[in-house]
């Protein structure tokens, strides 16, 4: 799904364009032309929907395109949010050592709160419980950080990405 944004400046968008993002961020047709299929639901051609797609992209209004996995659907059936305590001096160099591994796909630093003393965040995903423990265990060996907490996932209450243009 793609993510759209300019961050301090305002576009103006035309409804071409409006109508491609709306579609794009909807699920993708799976066939071989993809695109061709969308470009036809908002009645232009393939070419068209190609070139305003390339227009967004060379003027940073795609940030990324990418696709959104139902990870329960696909194997990994824990996931864990881990809280890790940093000093504040190796967050940055932490966290960008904990991005390089393939099990994490969300890696923040957050502000402690009251009563709790946790910095970075990192989301794990695996297909046991003792597998995201295993995992957090090479982690943590990895950057020489061994406070942590694992928050395991119960139930999805919701999960959603921004949606831009909707009708």
């Amino acid at each position: 799904m793609p993510d759209f944004g300019t961050d301090k400046q305002t576009v103006m968008l035309t409804d071409v364009e409006k109508k491609i993002i709306a579609l794009l961020q909807t699920d993708i047709p799976v066939v071989k032309r993809p695109f061709k299929v969308m470009a036809e639901q908002i009645g232009i051609t393939e070419d068209e929907f190609l070139s305003v797609l390339k227009s967004l992209d060379d003027r940073k209004m795609i940030r990324r395109f990418g696709a959104t996995l139902k990870h329960q659907k696909s194997g990994f059936k824990a996931n864990a949010m881990v809280a890790w305590m940093v000093d504040e001096d190796k967050v940055e160099e932490t966290g960008k050592i904990m991005a390089t591994f393939q099990e994490i796909t969300h890696c923040y630093r957050r502000n402690p709160a009251p009563g709790w003393r946790y910095n970075l965040y990192t989301m794990v995903h695996a297909t046991s419980e003792d597998e995201c423990h295993a995992i957090v265990k090479r982690i943590s060996k990895a950057v020489g950080q061994t406070d942590y907490e694992l928050l395991f996932s119960r139930k999805e209450l919701k999960k959603t990405s921004m949606k831009y243009f909707e009708d």
